[in-house]
């Protein structure tokens, strides 16, 4: 599979990716929902993450940064709506300030990320909700495939090493 890439495609008002991985579904589940493993693999090629909260509850909030190796800083905020491990997660997505202050004129995007087992492998399968056409398509122009391209493949990268730890 590491030939395997993201496909995507738009439905309506939904952007959806799908991802495979070599790895059980709760190992990649847990990927998504701990904050020692996220931040090994979040973001582009070359970028940071940062958690500053985690609560993985329905109701919770995950806030986070993303840093470019320039110091550029892609601040986000996440309330999640409903966890079922190892199936799904849905979350509500924003980009915000240092603060959790939503950024006012940028989409807010719901999220639901569902996880199929596939073998001994995980497919990943992740649709987001824009409220506007005009919405979609500027997180579109803003790299959002390529974005999560390189973030599913250091995914990939992070899941291989764990794999040979063992």
């Amino acid at each position: 599979m590491s030939a395997n890439k993201v496909s995507s495609k738009v439905e309506g008002l939904e952007l959806i990716l799908e991802r495979s991985f070599e790895a059980p579904r709760e190992r990649v589940f847990s990927m998504f929902t701990e904050a020692d493993h996220i931040v090994r693999w979040w973001g582009p090629t070359g970028w940071d993450t940062t958690v500053y909260k985690m609560e993985v509850e329905p109701g919770g909030v995950w806030h986070y940064c993303m840093r470019s190796p320039e110091g550029q800083e892609a601040w986000g905020k996440a309330v999640y709506r409903e966890i079922e491990p190892p199936n799904r997660l849905v979350y509500v997505d924003a980009f915000s300030d240092e603060q959790e202050n939503e950024v006012e004129g940028l989409p807010t995007m719901l999220i639901t990320t569902d996880f199929f087992a596939e073998g001994a492998g995980c497919k990943v399968v992740s649709a987001t909700k824009f409220n506007s056409e005009k919405e979609l398509e500027s997180v579109i122009e803003m790299g959002a495939v390529e974005g999560m391209t390189q973030t599913y493949d250091r995914l990939e990268e992070y899941l291989k090493e764990l794999k040979q730890e063992k």
